[in-house]
């Protein structure tokens, strides 16, 4: 049967097969990882270790030197690829197999070859069978160069030992669940499952995702053969960014909780609008939204007794914080389906993002000054009469970019949930959150007795609103900082340079036009030269080097290093105790929470005493690997604050406003 298929491809190679080694040598009684590559012309697979409803798996037969040996293959988590009626699993692309190689402890220094014989089968339209007989030279020896960084990666894509317990329930189909509250609250975007035995489920059939309060069920169809004790496999679950976590499945039967398979429970999605709606009214509490808070009140006070210039204003001033976070909800969503690891925040992760916003915030400062006036804000006498409608929309955008560096109580459960849904909801929730960050000038708007609270206008406001732009220039400075963290002092006369520029070309503009036509259109001139010299001074930023990384990590004296997901299964394979700081530099409650919480020498003393490991997960610049670490617990910004004990099935989450004794009390209660 298979002689007609063959007659019909041509008879050039499908897969070239190499061995590469983790290392160039290894110690006589060592271990060395091998890794057979297998370059897969497109279009074509090859087999995981259960093929499938058709195909056969890779096999390695090695011929190896007296006393060396070779363990099993170490198969990377695989693709489903529906073939017709039915459905096999494997890889496209450039699958690599690992096998650990051991060496002899009496092996002699100098080279030894690796010899193995590798067999496959390759699929399209029409399957060929394929071997190659391949070879590696090894030196035996003190190994004198680091590890090949790509088998890091090769080690990420193996499935991993579950931290969560799971059990299988099986009824008309067969219900897998993962007990596992993170999981429930990150709400992936998809799981598959993969059995290591053929015949015991449907594999052609869609398998269901369902959410319960505790974590998740996948529904399974049965399979030909009779279901009968544990299942095992593999389950791959997949984020919202696409990144795969794939994890082994060894579970037993047991009792499943009912689950919801019809998307967003409304449940969910009505406490995730509570919250959002809690979440920005808290945010106008945080200390980066408070100056721009001022102003809008500023405003207000002009209208005295209130009436429809007050509720017109403060329509318009929600209408700009409401669209602003919409108009951002539709940028990372946009973002995330087109592969892009971001969440909340996201723009502050960009330099030149960063540098525009110092620039802004400097130019409104310089508003506030008196240096030049913007229709809408006005100053003197116009700012006493009423702010106006473009001034108070522009006042409510304002709000909101400044309001971006920072995370409020409630706010990370709502936006980790919003970004894991159709792109309908995440903006509905997006939107409800700007409601609630507007509500109160809204109310202000439409309630003369609360706007009769503020003071009546008068000459104490022009004092005021100059008073106000120092809180701006301070804001400056800080995104200035957050600059310098993230590309260095580069960076930071970069946007100075952009700083004087602009202040040169608001100064000229100014300056001429009390002058004559000649006069005024010199002035004009002038100010565009020095308005683009700001500008080509900002794009200089996209050249800048990045800083080191945590170059910003507050010197609180407990020891740290950076976390990979390497990093921590390390150091929970050793039994020790992790905390995971995940923070950024533009995030004003991390900066807060780190001068409260990790200041102190009680704080020091217990992670010393209790041996406990910190890693910084620094998410200033963009980082995939701490996106998907926020995603995994519910999160889609920082800060996030993690506690692992030693052998603890899972991490114990800290409040986001945290304070030195709920850490104290999750290192000492946690041994």
């Amino acid at each position: 049967m298979l002689a007609p298929a063959l007659a019909q491809i041509d008879a050039a190679p499908k897969v070239h097969a190499r061995l590469i080694a983790e290392r160039e040598s290894v110690e006589p009684g060592g271990t060395v990882t091998v890794a057979l590559e297998l370059a897969t012309r497109p279009g074509w697979h090859t087999y995981w270790i259960n093929p499938g409803d058709a195909g056969a798996p890779t096999e390695i037969k090695w011929n190896l030197p007296p006393g060396w040996r070779a363990g099993p293959i170490q198969w990377p988590a695989p693709q489903a690829e529906a073939v017709g009626p039915l459905m096999d699993y494997g890889y496209e692309g450039k699958p690599w197999l690992l096998v650990d190689i051991a060496a002899p402890k009496d092996a002699a220094p100098g080279a030894v070859t690796l010899n193995a014989q590798a067999s496959w089968l390759v699929c399209a339209e029409v399957c060929a069978p394929e071997d190659a007989n391949v070879r590696l030279q090894l030196g035996v020896g003190k190994p004198s160069l680091p590890p090949d960084v790509d088998f890091a990666a090769a080690r990420a894509k193996l499935p991993v030992k579950s931290p969560w317990p799971m059990r299988i329930a099986a009824g008309a189909a067969l219900d897998l669940f993962v007990q596992a509250e993170p999981l429930a609250s990150a709400h992936p975007a998809k799981a598959e499952f993969f059995p290591l035995a053929p015949g015991r489920i449907n594999g052609i059939a869609p398998q269901a995702l369902g959410f319960a309060d505790d974590g998740i069920v996948l529904r399974l169809q049965k399979g030909k053969k009779p279901f009968g004790g544990a299942l095992q496999g593999v389950l791959v679950l997949t984020s919202a960014d696409g990144s795969r976590q794939a994890l082994q499945v060894d579970a037993m039967p047991g009792a499943v909780p009912q689950a919801n398979f019809g998307g967003a429970d409304g449940t969910a999605l009505w406490l995730a609008l509570a919250f959002a709606f809690l979440g920005g009214l808290i945010l106008n509490l945080m200390p980066c939204v408070l100056p721009i808070l001022a102003m809008k009140a500023l405003a207000l006070a002009g209208h005295g007794g209130g009436g429809r210039h007050a509720a017109r204003e403060g329509l318009a001033y929600g209408a700009g914080a409401i669209l602003s976070f919409v108009g951002l909800a539709a940028i990372l969503v946009a973002l995330r389906a087109g592969g892009s690891a971001v969440g909340w925040g996201f723009q502050l992760q960009e330099p030149i993002a960063v540098a525009g916003f110092a620039l802004l915030l400097f130019a409104v400062g310089l508003n506030l000054s008196g240096v030049f006036e913007l229709p809408g804000f006005g100053g003197g006498d116009a700012l006493a009469r009423q702010g106006g409608m473009a001034g108070a929309f522009f006042t409510g955008v304002l709000a909101v970019a400044v309001a971006a560096p920072c995370t409020a109580p409630f706010m990370a459960a709502a936006l980790g949930f919003a970004l894991t849904q159709s792109a309908a909801v995440a903006l509905g929730v997006f939107a409800v959150l700007g409601l609630g960050f507007a509500a109160p000038f809204i109310l202000i708007g439409f309630s003369p007795r609360l706007l009769g609270m503020i003071p009546k206008p008068g000459a104490w406001m022009l004092w005021f609103k100059q008073a106000l732009a120092f809180p701006m220039y301070a804001a400056a400075v800080w995104m200035v900082w957050v600059l310098a963290n993230e590309v260095g002092a580069d960076g930071v006369a970069y946007v100075l340079a952009a700083m004087v520029m602009f202040a040169l070309a608001v100064w000229i503009w100014s300056a001429s036009r009390s002058a004559g036509p000649r006069g005024r259109g010199f002035g004009a001139f002038a100010t565009l030269l020095a308005f683009v010299a700001a500008l080509a001074s900002l794009a200089m930023l996209l050249h800048a080097s990045p800083a080191p990384a945590l170059a910003r990590v507050e010197e609180n004296g407990i020891p740290h290093e950076p976390y990979s997901a390497v990093r921590l299964a390390a150091l929970r394979a050793q039994h020790r105790p992790v905390f995971i700081n995940a923070t950024a530099a533009w995030c004003i409650t991390c900066l807060v929470n780190e001068r409260v919480a990790f200041s102190s020498g009680a704080v020091r003393e217990a992670f010393d005493k209790h041996h406990v490991a910190c890693l910084i997960a620094d998410w200033t610049r963009r980082d995939a690997e701490i996106t998907k670490l926020l995603e995994a617990h519910g999160r889609d910004g920082v800060p996030l604050y993690l506690y692992y004990a030693p052998d603890a099935a899972d991490a114990q989450v800290l409040p986001q406003i945290l304070t030195q004794d709920e850490v104290l009390k999750a290192v000492g209660t946690g041994e």
